[in-house]
């Protein structure tokens, strides 16, 4: 989203949920809920975060994240559904709010019509409709995706569709890291992806719903980090 100038904003990018990103297929079985506690950073600011996932329905389930600083709160959600060993996104809403100046998205994913559309605080030329293809999914539930593939030696390659955009996300494993989870340390594999100036990095724990960090930089500058406190 769009902020003002001099503002520093909670709010991280698609490369930071896809960061936090074609699905193949996963037993709906393996989806169970879980909500994970994390420590944010961004630019000197501190703040906590948390991501949950629900259930939404018979077969559909909701993935969100809820960043809290003094500055700035941001609040992202997915309601996705589990159809053909896949999962879809359904819809997803993302506000933010920095002092007092609030914006709103919101995200449809019809896959009868097979287009993406936005509506709230976007730009005319991001609002779509964008063509969806089978695999298709928005930055959130890349985070999901990351996990499971990293964990069974898949290609880690996505197609996302967010913010009226298609990005192709290829992530590549840097080997394994000594990550500290609750004052633990564990064994993390490293993933990177790489786009311009941008460059998102995730730790993926086995056992572990979501990654356990992803940090986020921009011209090799740390933009924002978070980092797992604790899973339940």
């Amino acid at each position: 989203m769009a902020l003002t100038p001099k503002v520093p904003s909670l709010r991280p990018s698609p490369w930071l949920l896809a960061g936090a990103l074609a699905l193949t297929s996963l037993p709906a079985l393996a989806i169970k809920p879980f909500s994970a506690d994390y420590t944010a950073s961004y630019m000197g600011m501190q703040g906590n975060g948390r991501m949950t996932l629900a259930a939404a329905g018979p077969g559909r389930w909701k993935y969100s994240l809820e960043v809290s600083s003094p500055l700035a709160n941001l609040s992202q959600s997915t309601v996705f559904e589990e159809k053909g060993g896949q999962w879809r996104p359904i819809s997803g809403s993302d506000s933010s709010k920095v002092l007092t100046r609030k914006q709103v998205k919101n995200a449809n994913y019809d896959w009868n019509r097979g287009v993406a559309t936005w509506t709230g605080d976007v730009k005319e030329n991001r609002a779509g409709p964008i063509p969806l293809l089978a695999g298709d999914m928005d930055a959130l539930l890349i985070n999901l995706a990351l996990v499971r593939d990293a964990g069974a030696g898949k290609p880690i390659s996505y197609r996302m569709v967010e913010d009226g955009r298609v990005k192709q996300l290829t992530y590549t494993v840097a080997g394994k890291e000594s990550i500290d989870i609750g004052g633990k340390s564990q064994t993390a594999t490293k993933l990177i992806s790489s786009n311009g100036d941008k460059q998102t990095i995730a730790w993926v724990v086995d056992g572990m719903p979501v990654p356990a960090r992803i940090l986020q930089r921009d011209k090799g500058q740390d933009a924002i980090d978070l980092r797992v406190r604790g899973v339940r």
